[in-house]
Formats: structure tokens, C-alpha cells, sequence
């Protein structure tokens, strides 16, 4: 028989993961899993776990949580040498890859359907620096608001808790003199932000980044250079309609490896979680993990 690893986080969609545990079970024993759970307790627990997991054999693990969630158990799989199948359910505030593949967050029985019934796709994870990410890898002061934003904000106000955050940190932005090398090209200058995705679901945002593909090989990368604060909040808006990659500030370009080095300090953000400091190297591993995800998501190769 199969055996399948619940990792969840017990507070994630307001304790609701909790509360719905048992039907996740059940669902996963009826779909011919062998199936047992592991609840997080502290920071990099989902980590430890999903390596335990592969190590011991197990043929699938589910993220049962948020973006952070998801972020740790797919560090705890990138470096294993047998790597079982991913499924997620998502419960947290964003969930951008559950957006990207069309998971929706507040559908238990429609998420253990799609375990259950079997449906996997690869796709492409990053890394950098010795860490692994699924979705986002950003840097720059706007992008440190999602690992910055209290719990308890997020929780009260949901994904409008970034908007609150991200204005307090529009006074403290300033450009950086950054040097940029992908795929054997070369930008030198100063930036405000970049994004590397590998889904067309960044922050919420599902228009930034329209044509990326989660298993194609290639990272979109924006960076958004040196502006005003008023310009930037003007891209921001045309970003939520799908209109900014015109725009003469922002340069938009898709790359498989890119390196990164800033003047100063820019910390770096992984699937919405701290990820340390520049410099780094951003390399696509792909198709690197299987994911269970709904049948009209796939993607072409």
C-alpha cells in the first residue's frame, strides 16, 4: 500500500486545517493511502519533516497550509535523491502557487479530489544559495512587507494586510546600484525591486507576470528601475490589470540562470519568506518535482 504524510500547520486558515484534519485523512485512506500526520509546531518543522518523510519512503506528502508552509516542505524534498509526489492544500493568506494551478483555497473536498485522483504534473522549483523556492524569489525594500507583516494582521485583515504594510515601507525605499547577469546577458544600473517567477501568480498579483509557465525551464524575471514613488505606485496599479510590462521603467526578460549582486544590503525574499542576503544565483532545476494539480491546469512542456 501507498503511504501519503500530511505535514499541516494547526493555525493556518484560522485553525480551520485543524478542524478539517480528519476528513483529509479519511479522503487520503478511501483514495488507497496508507496515510498519517505530522502537525508543525515551530519555524522550519515542515522542513525536517518532509525530508524524514522521503527519506523513510513515503510516495506522497502534503503541505496542508500556507505559502510558508509550503515553502519549507519543498526544502525539505528539493535535495533528496528519491523525491515523493507533492500535494498542497492551501490555507493561507496569499497562496500563490494554489492560484497559479488553479487549487482553490476554501475547497477541502475538491483539494482531496484532486490527490485522490491521482492527476501530477512536474514542474520547476529554483535555487539559490542553498535554498529551494516553488514560487517567487524577489529582493528589494517592497518585497520584504510579506515575512514583515504580523500574524495577527494577516489573520484580521487577510491579503489586504500587504497593502497597510507595503505603504508604511513606501518612505523608506531607495534605489540600489545592481549588477545583473542572465543567461550569459548583462544589466548594470539602479533598481528598486526584482522579481524571479516561476508562476504567473506573484504576491496575488495573477497579471504580473502573465506567460510564465511552471515547467517550462525558465524563470520571468522584472526588475523595476530607479523611479519616483509616485511612478512606482503607478506601475503597482497597471500591474493589477495586466498593464505595466510596457512601461520604460521596467525591464521584463526570461532567463534559466541569473546572478545577482546589489551595492549594500538587500535581503531576499523566497516564496514569502526570509531568505537571507544578496548576492546570488538563481538557477531553474527543471521539472524537478511532481505536484498533484487539477487536469485543466496542465501546462505544455
Amino acid at each position: 500500500m501507498k503511504q501519503a504524510r500530511v505535514i499541516y500547520n494547526p493555525t493556518a486558515g484560522k485553525e480551520q486545517m485543524k478542524k478539517q484534519l480528519p476528513y483529509i485523512l479519511d479522503r487520503l485512506e478511501q483514495a488507497g493511502y496508507e496515510t498519517s500526520a505530522h502537525q508543525t509546531k515551530q519555524e522550519s518543522d515542515a522542513r525536517a519533516e518532509a525530508a524524514r518523510a522521503a527519506e523513510r519512503g513515503f510516495d506522497v506528502v502534503v503541505a496542508a497550509g500556507g505559502d510558508g508552509t509550503i515553502f519549507e516542505v519543498v526544502n525539505g524534498l528539493a535535495g533528496q535523491k528519491k523525491r515523493p509526489k507533492l500535494g498542497i492544500i492551501p490555507a493561507g493568506t496569499t497562496n500563490d502557487l494554489a492560484r497559479a494551478l488553479g487549487i482553490q483555497r476554501n475547497d477541502i473536498a475538491g483539494v482531496c479530489d484532486i490527490i485522490s485522483g491521482g492527476h501530477s504534473e512536474p514542474i520547476d522549483i529554483g535555487r539559490v544559495n542553498g535554498q529551494y523556492f516553488i514560487n517567487i524569489a524577489a529582493g528589494g525594500k517592497l518585497t520584504e512587507l510579506t515575512y514583515d507583516t504580523p500574524s495577527k494582521l494577516k489573520t484580521t485583515l487577510g491579503h489586504f494586510a500587504y497593502y497597510v504594510k507595503g505603504f508604511e515601507k513606501l518612505r523608506f525605499l531607495k534605489p540600489k546600484m545592481a549588477q545583473i547577469e542572465y543567461d550569459g546577458k548583462w544589466f548594470e544600473g539602479e533598481i528598486m525591486l526584482f522579481l524571479i517567477a516561476n508562476t504567473n501568480s506573484v504576491g496575488g498579483f495573477e497579471k504580473l507576470v502573465p506567460d510564465a509557465s511552471y515547467n517550462d525551464g525558465m524563470f520571468d524575471m522584472i526588475i523595476i528601475t530607479k523611479t519616483t514613488i509616485p511612478e512606482l505606485i503607478r506601475i503597482g496599479t497597471q500591474a493589477l490589470n495586466g498593464e505595466h510590462l510596457q512601461h520604460e521603467k521596467l525591464m521584463y526578460v526570461q532567463a534559466n540562470r541569473v546572478k545577482i549582486h546589489v551595492e549594500g544590503d538587500m535581503e531576499l525574499n523566497l516564496d514569502g519568506e526570509y531568505g537571507g542576503q544578496l548576492p546570488g544565483e538563481f538557477v531553474n532545476l527543471h521539472q524537478h518535482l511532481e505536484l498533484f494539480c487539477p487536469e485543466e491546469s496542465t501546462e505544455e512542456e
